[in-house]
């Protein structure tokens, strides 16, 4: 309230980068960020008195431009690129283990990724398209992933964000 509180979340090689936040319930933060030292994507989440670590992706170069997001349970979600092979991925918690997934492999995608859930806890993730310098957004439809190109041409879709309106719309 008035005062800030630094900590070290996470002090084990080159970490930190394109990290990206969100707050449970209890206040608590959750963070998703990239691994520079071992090129993993990593989630830390605060408990009220310590942070616990835990690798998502350690599969190649992955964790680029991370967003998190926290479903009704209180898991987390995290969209990011998964750069040695230009991919858009999604990771997911259940509470006892981690999901990982490809959403887009056309081109060199997954860039700058903005992830929300709506109030059913679907995911949501817009991000770039590098190849054709296009903006994409990509739906979860509880079987597959429908990917949308929302607009293309010269210069758009690099650091984008992602909000729903009150119905559910982009």
């Amino acid at each position: 309230g008035t005062t800030w509180t630094v900590s070290t979340v996470d002090a084990v090689g080159d970490v930190g980068f394109d990290n990206s936040i969100a707050i449970n319930g209890s206040g608590q933060p959750h963070i998703s960020y990239y691994d520079q030292t071992n090129k993993d994507l990593k989630h830390a989440a605060w408990n009220g008195s310590t942070w616990t670590l835990s690798p998502v992706d350690s599969i190649g170069f992955v964790g680029f431009d991370t967003s998190i997001a926290l479903d009704s349970s209180g898991h987390p979600h995290i969209s990011y690129a998964d750069s040695a092979n230009g991919d858009l991925k999604y990771a997911s918690f259940n509470g006892t283990s981690w999901s990982v997934s490809t959403v887009d492999s056309a081109d060199y995608v997954g860039f700058y990724s903005s992830l929300v859930l709506n109030s059913a806890d679907v995911p949501r993730i817009s991000y770039h398209d590098l190849t054709n310098s296009a903006q994409k957004y990509a739906v979860w439809n509880g079987t597959a992933w429908t990917l949308t190109t929302v607009d293309a041409g010269p210069s758009v879709g690099t650091y984008g964000s992602l909000a729903l309106d009150g119905s559910g719309n982009p």
